[in-house]
C-alpha cells in the first residue's frame, strides 16, 4: 500500500532538505527542530480535557517534571503513565501534548506524562531510572491520580514505547499490578537484524542511520548493556506474566519488524496482545492525527483497545 497521501505530502516537504547526521549535530539543535516539526503538525486548538497541571514526582537525580491530565468525568478512573518518544534525545511534555490530551479524552483516564532525562547528556540508565521511579511513585500514590490501583497502565511511543515495555517488565518482576501497556512503534531490540530497517532505511522521517546513532548515544556499544532487558525488552529472559499489551506499528517505519517481533514474543508467552501494523503510515503517526485521516483512525483504534483493557 502506498504512503497515506497526507503523509506523503509531509514527506515531500521534509525530504526536500537533507537532514544532518545525528552524531554530527548539537543535541539542542535537534531538539529545537523536533519542536518546530511538532508545532507544524499540532492542532490549532488544544484538545479539551477536564484539567491540566504541571507537577513533579521524586526521582533518582532529583524531582522529575510531569504533566497531569484529568478527564472531565467525575469519580475514580484509570491512570496511564505516558513516556514520550524522541529517540531518548529529543521530545518533552510539549511535543506530545496533543497525544496525551487525546489519550486522556479517549480513554477517560488520568494521564501522567513524564519528562525524563535525555541522552547524550544523560545516557542509559537515566531515562529508564526516571521512568521506573515515576511509575512506582504514581502506583504508590494512586489516590492522588486516578484512584483505581488495579487500573494502572503504561504507554509510550518509539523510545517511550521502549521505556514503557522495560518498566512493564520491572513491574512484573516486582509483582506490582499493571492492567495494560500501550506501545506505539516501540524500539525493542538494539542489535537485531530486521528487514524493515533496510526496506524503510530512508525517506520516512526516521532513517536507519538515525536509529543506529540514537541507540549509540543512549546505550553505548557494550553488547551486555544493549542486550539487557531494560534496553532491549525483546531479549528479556521471559515475557510470561506481562500486562496485556496494545502494540501498533507502521508499514513505513524502520522499527516495524522489531515491534511486531515483540508482539509475537508476548503472544507466545501467553500475554493478551492486540497488535496491528497500520498500512500506509510512518513513524511518529501518534503525533500526526491532525493532518492524516489514516493516522487519526489508527490512534482511535489504539486508544479504544487500551480503554477496553482498563474498563
Amino acid at each position: 500500500m502506498p504512503v497515506d497521501p497526507a503523509l506523503a505530502a509531509l514527506l515531500d516537504q521534509l525530504n526536500g532538505t537533507p537532514a544532518p547526521r545525528i552524531l554530527d549535530t548539537d543535541p539542542n539543535v535537534l531538539r529545537d527542530a523536533n519542536r518546530q516539526l511538532g508545532a507544524g503538525t499540532a492542532a490549532a486548538e488544544p484538545i479539551p480535557v477536564g484539567s491540566v497541571e504541571d507537577s513533579t514526582v521524586p526521582g533518582p537525580a532529583g524531582n522529575i517534571p510531569v504533566r497531569v491530565y484529568r478527564p472531565a468525568a467525575d469519580g475514580p478512573v484509570p491512570t496511564v503513565v505516558f513516556f514520550h518518544g524522541g529517540g531518548w534525545l529529543t521530545g518533552d511534555l510539549d511535543t506530545h501534548d496533543d497525544v496525551t490530551r487525546r489519550l486522556c479524552r479517549d480513554v477517560e483516564a488520568v494521564v501522567v506524562a513524564v519528562d525524563y532525562r535525555l541522552a547524550p547528556e544523560h545516557p542509559f540508565p537515566a531515562a529508564y531510572d526516571d521512568c521506573l521511579a515515576a511509575a512506582r511513585h504514581i502506583a504508590d500514590h494512586i489516590d492522588d491520580y486516578g484512584a483505581r490501583p488495579y487500573r494502572l497502565a503504561l504507554a509510550g511511543d518509539s523510545a517511550g514505547g521502549n521505556l514503557a515495555a522495560a518498566v512493564a517488565l520491572a513491574f512484573r518482576d516486582e509483582h506490582r499490578p499493571l492492567a495494560a501497556q500501550l506501545l506505539a512503534y516501540p524500539a525493542t531490540d538494539f542489535d537485531g537484524d530486521y528487514p524493515s530497517r533496510t526496506q524503510n532505511a530512508t525517506g520516512y522521517v526516521l532513517r536507519h542511520q538515525d536509529v543506529l546513532d540514537l541507540q549509540h548515544l543512549y546505550a553505548g556499544d557494550d553488547p551486555a548493556v544493549r542486550a539487557s532487558a531494560p534496553v532491549s525488552p525483546l531479549r528479556a529472559d521471559s515475557h510470561a506474566g506481562l500486562a496485556p499489551a496494545v502494540i501498533g506499528t507502521a508499514q513505513y517505519d524502520p522499527l516495524r519488524d522489531e515491534g511486531n517481533a515483540y508482539a509475537a514474543a508476548l503472544t507466545k508467552a501467553g500475554v493478551d496482545v492486540f497488535a496491528r501494523t497500520y498500512d500506509g503510515l510512518i513513524h511518529a503517526f501518534l503525533n500526526l492525527f491532525h493532518i492524516s485521516p489514516a493516522a487519526d483512525a489508527a490512534v482511535t483504534e489504539l486508544n479504544a483497545q487500551l480503554k477496553k483493557r482498563l474498563a
